[in-house]
């Protein structure tokens, strides 16, 4: 059995924090075997550098996925290109596109996919993953994907358009978990939104009072990340049968922590 531990969101110094304070014990507790994050907020709340993404990894986490976000800080270009950090831009990129769609952890292949509903323009996922799933680079791997959507119908039509495909399909970027974890009819772990991990007196990762100056003005304002106070953890565990590849379980795993 493979125990896999997929992280939502992790939102600025904030989200870095509370990976640092509640993985190595989770590891432990559950005999985690890989662990996951989506890395696309992880340095300053948009994008993710060479040292927000090290500093993860010493925290415990395997590799990165990501999203619509991993362009934000062009210094992490050079370390996509030559694939030296383990983070996935997403797959359905034009090819021209630094970096890879997907990372291999073992036997698992990690999948990053962005979604079209409310997003920018971006090729098919659905496409994109077909084409993946008849190469060779999937032969005996542990396929998972990390849908990053806007639109909780989208992620749910790729979970049952993949179901019996992959192991597992969560989905990520409103940074609002939700508690519909279920095995699909074919054996595929599904998800709607993993969450976030970062400040849990914000609006999703960012200062209350700079999102309400946009919504009752309708002017533009920076977003300040919070980075005080309490947070929280969001996370998913998936159980997979090596030898199947098919998904036995899928839990939340959801932490508040106190700095």
């Amino acid at each position: 059995m493979v125990r896999l531990l997929m992280i939502g969101d992790v939102v600025g110094k904030h989200g870095r924090k509370a990976v640092a304070a509640v993985l190595p014990s989770l590891r432990s507790e559950f005999g985690i075997d890989y662990v996951t994050a989506n890395g696309e907020n992880a340095a300053g709340g948009f994008g993710i550098t060479k040292d927000t993404a090290q500093e993860l990894l010493k925290a415990g986490v395997d590799g990165f996925t990501s999203g619509n976000h991993i362009w934000d800080k062009p210094d992490i270009l050079p370390y996509l290109q030559d694939n030296s950090l383990p983070i996935a831009r997403p797959l359905n990129y034009p090819s021209a596109s630094p970096g890879s769609g997907y990372i291999v952890l073992g036997d698992l292949l990690i999948v990053s996919l962005l979604g079209r509903t409310f997003m920018p323009p971006i090729d098919c996922p659905f496409e994109s993953m077909d084409s993946l799933l008849s190469e060779s680079i999937v032969k005996d791997k542990i396929v998972v994907v990390d849908f990053h959507a806007e639109a909780t119908s989208e992620k749910g039509a790729l979970g049952w358009h993949l179901d019996g495909r992959v192991s597992a399909v969560v989905g990520t970027h409103t940074h609002v978990g939700t508690v519909d974890t279920q095995i699909l009819p074919h054996g595929t772990a599904f998800v709607t939104d993993l969450g976030m991990t970062g400040a849990t007196h914000s609006v999703i990762g960012s200062a209350p009072e700079d999102v309400l100056y946009r919504f009752l003005t309708l002017r533009p304002r920076r977003l300040n990340i919070v980075t005080t106070g309490p947070a929280r953890f969001n996370s998913v565990l998936i159980e997979i049968n090596e030898s199947s590849g098919i998904a036995e379980s899928i839990i939340r795993i959801d932490k508040e922590i106190t700095f």
